[in-house]
């Protein structure tokens, strides 16, 4: 495999200490381990060449979008002269994320790491799985927070994309300590057995009272822990070393405020979010069906600036539930997801919050 040569090797979000108690956006995700990904660029060139291709079209998610200038170089010194390489700037957080502008006046579109969530023969996906070994934390989260083999042997273990390269490592390692490890796919949202996504945590759906997620930041366990409340979700860390359990405590809190704020609303913006693997009409539609106050807005990114000017009370939201958790605080006004948004006109008890999620592809 070519690989692309990178003049920086580290990610360095800012620390988030201005934000709101549950905005999960700056948690646990600083990198410190230096990261070499293998772009997979003969995949690339031999695309190119077998549809005789013009123009190439890159694009990466937020954390990796500076690495796109030399991936583009090491691209053209690859290809005719004659093609054209391209970066999209649009924002990117997941494989629901499609630049779909750029898919259509591209020959070849090529979406870099994240693991297929709808195979097309349009879209090359590149993974980038990380490099980071994954035995040091396997062996912490045995030794601190996983209730020991002759207790507990059953556990089930989740990991993202990005690990997914050790996840026989994994699966290996806790059996070779006793436990008898409980891994599925999901749905067909995702890609791997053992994968989870932010919106998707069906693969924890296993028969097992802990669960060992093992990769970076908090919103992954975090949520899974909120869609599987029955289980114990032990956070392995391999990228900062850390071990931990998810508690949902803090987050909870911040939910249940905006639901309480959004109870008074008398009018609502109810968000349809034009992203390719983000929509969810049925549920927007139904939500305008049934409430007169209700008025559906089309957006692709979802913005507190953007929904400032209508001067709606609250909003649902049923495009990606992170907008919702990770940027909730941002917005002036409550920002709910569909289930939130029950609680707050009085459907449902305030007892039945739980975690927004997807199911499916588009």
């Amino acid at each position: 495999m070519l690989m692309s040569q990178d003049s920086t090797n580290r990610e360095t979000p800012g620390d988030g200490s201005s934000r709101t108690d549950g905005d999960l956006r700056g948690t646990g995700m600083a990198l410190k381990h230096d990261r070499q990904w293998d772009y997979e660029l003969d995949r690339i060139v031999d695309a190119v060449e077998e549809r005789d291709a013009e123009t190439v079209g890159l694009q990466f998610p937020e954390g990796l979008k500076r690495r796109g200038p030399r991936v583009a170089d090491d691209l053209r010194e690859l290809l005719p002269e004659d093609v054209t390489v391209m970066i999209s700037g649009q924002p990117c957080y997941g494989a629901c994320d499609l630049d779909t502008y750029m898919m259509r006046r591209t020959d070849v579109f090529v979406h870099f790491g994240h693991s297929p969530m709808k195979e097309s023969e349009k879209i090359i996906y590149v993974p980038l799985f990380s490099n980071v070994e994954v035995a040091p934390i396997m062996e912490r989260a045995v030794d601190e927070e996983l209730a020991p083999a002759s207790e507990d042997p059953d556990v089930g273990l989740v990991t993202t994309a990005q690990h997914m390269n050790k996840f026989d490592e994994m699966r290996a390692f806790l059996e070779d300590r006793g436990y008898t490890v409980h891994t599925r796919r999901g749905d067909d949202r995702l890609t791997h057995e053992g994968q989870v996504l932010g919106c998707n945590y069906a693969s924890a759906e296993v028969d097992a009272d802990q669960v060992l997620y093992v990769g970076g930041g908090k919103f992954h366990p975090l949520g899974l822990a909120m869609e599987h409340p029955e289980k114990k979700v032990v956070i392995g860390d391999p990228v900062n070393n850390a071990v931990s359990v998810a508690d949902t405590e803090k987050f909870l809190k911040q939910r249940y405020g905006a639901v309480h704020r959004a109870m008074d609303a008398e009018e609502w913006g109810v968000i349809f979010c034009t992203k390719i693997g983000q929509g969810r009409w049925d549920v927007a539609q139904e939500i305008v069906a049934e409430n007169d106050n209700a008025y559906l807005i089309t957006m692709d990114e979802v913005t507190p600036d953007r929904l400032t000017n209508f001067g709606m009370d609250a909003y649902v939201n049923t495009g990606c539930p992170r907008i919702t958790t990770d940027d909730g605080p941002q917005f002036k006004q409550p920002m709910l997801t569909p289930g939130e948004y029950e609680i707050a006109i009085g459907e449902k008890p305030l007892e039945d919050l739980s975690f927004d999620t997807f199911h499916g592809t588009w």
